[in-house]
C-alpha cells in the first residue's frame, strides 16, 4: 500500500508537469519540446527564493508560476508565433534548439550539481496508518494534483475562455471572423501551459531533484503522460499519469534491475491497442 500511495504522489507529480505540454501539443497543435525547460525555470525560482532569500516555501510557489508563464508569454509572441503554421520537424527542431539553450543558461548561472531544497517541517515527516506509511509532502502533491485537474477540465469545457479557445484550434479564420482574438487566446494558453509547468518544477525539486538537465532528462516521461493519455486530453493525462507513475514506483521496487523499462512497456501494451491514447480522438 505504501508504494501504491507513493507510486500515486509520483503520477500527480508527473500530471502536474506535463498536463501543461498536453494543452500545448494537444490544444494548440504545437510540438513544445521546451516545456521541460519552463519546469526548470520554475523549480530554480523555487530554490533561489528559499535557499537564497529564506522566502517560505508556499510563498515560493507563486513566483514559480508567473515568472514561467511570463516566459512563456514572451517567447510566444517572439518565437512561437511564427511557427504555429510550420511543419511539425521545423517545430520539433526549434524547441530541441530551445532546450539546450535553456541547458546552457543553467549550466552557466547555477553550476551541474543538484540544487538542495529544504522542505518547511509541516510538509515532512509521515503519517502511519494500518499497513500505510502516508509521505505528508506526497499527500500534500496529491491534493494538489486533484484540484488542478478538477479545475482545468472545469475551465475548458464550461468557461467562455474554452470555447473561444476549442473555437480557434478547430478553424483559425472562423473564430477570427466570429471577433475572436486567436492571438491574445493563443498567448493566455501558452502561459497557462507555461505556468503548469513551472509549479510541477518546483514541487518536483524533492522528488525529482534539480539540475541543467533537468529538460532532457524528464523528456521523454511527459511526451509518455501524453501519448498515452491522449493529446489534448487532461482527464487522460490525469489517468495516464496515475498508472505510469505506479508502474515506475513498483517497477523500480520490486525489479530495480530493469530500471524505467516499465513505463515504457506500459506505454507501448497501451498504444497498441488505443493508438490514440486513453482519452484521445479517434481519428478517420
Amino acid at each position: 500500500m505504501t508504494i501504491f500511495f507513493d507510486g500515486i504522489a509520483s503520477g500527480m507529480l508527473l500530471f502536474l508537469i506535463s498536463v501543461g505540454l498536453s494543452v500545448t501539443l494537444g490544444l494548440m497543435n504545437f510540438v513544445n519540446l521546451a516545456h521541460g525547460a519552463f519546469a526548470m525555470l520554475g523549480g530554480y525560482v523555487c530554490v533561489v527564493l528559499l535557499n537564497n532569500y529564506g522566502v517560505p516555501f508556499l510563498a515560493t510557489l507563486p513566483v514559480a508560476i508567473i515568472v514561467p508563464a511570463l516566459a512563456g508569454m514572451v517567447l510566444e509572441r517572439t518565437l512561437y508565433r511564427r511557427l504555429y503554421e510550420a511543419s511539425e520537424l521545423d517545430q520539433v527542431l526549434f524547441s530541441i534548439g530551445l532546450v539546450f539553450m535553456a541547458v546552457a543558461a543553467a549550466h552557466y548561472f547555477f553550476g551541474a550539481q543538484q540544487q538542495p531544497l529544504h522542505l518547511p517541517e509541516f510538509l515532512m515527516g509521515q503519517i502511519n496508518l494500518p499497513g500505510l506509511d502516508v509521505g505528508i509532502y506526497r499527500l500534500f502533491l496529491i491534493v494538489i494534483g486533484l484540484l488542478i485537474a478538477v479545475l482545468l477540465q472545469w475551465s475548458v469545457v464550461n468557461t467562455s475562455f474554452g470555447a473561444r479557445l476549442r473555437a480557434s484550434v478547430d478553424n483559425q479564420r472562423v473564430a477570427r471572423g466570429m471577433g475572436i482574438d486567436v492571438n491574445r487566446v493563443f498567448s493566455l494558453t501558452f502561459a497557462l501551459g507555461s505556468a503548469l509547468a513551472g509549479l510541477g518544477g518546483a514541487l518536483g525539486v524533492e522528488m525529482l531533484g534539480l539540475d541543467p538537465e533537468f529538460p532532457v532528462k524528464y523528456l521523454v516521461y511527459f511526451l509518455i503522460v501524453v501519448a498515452v493519455g491522449g493529446s489534448g486530453n487532461i482527464k487522460g493525462s490525469l489517468y495516464a499519469a496515475l498508472i505510469l507513475g505506479i508502474a515506475d514506483v513498483a517497477g523500480k521496487y520490486y525489479v530495480p534491475q530493469i530500471g524505467a523499462f516499465i513505463i515504457y512497456a506500459v506505454m507501448v501494451g497501451t498504444l497498441i491497442f488505443r493508438p490514440q491514447g486513453l482519452f484521445g480522438r479517434h481519428t478517420k
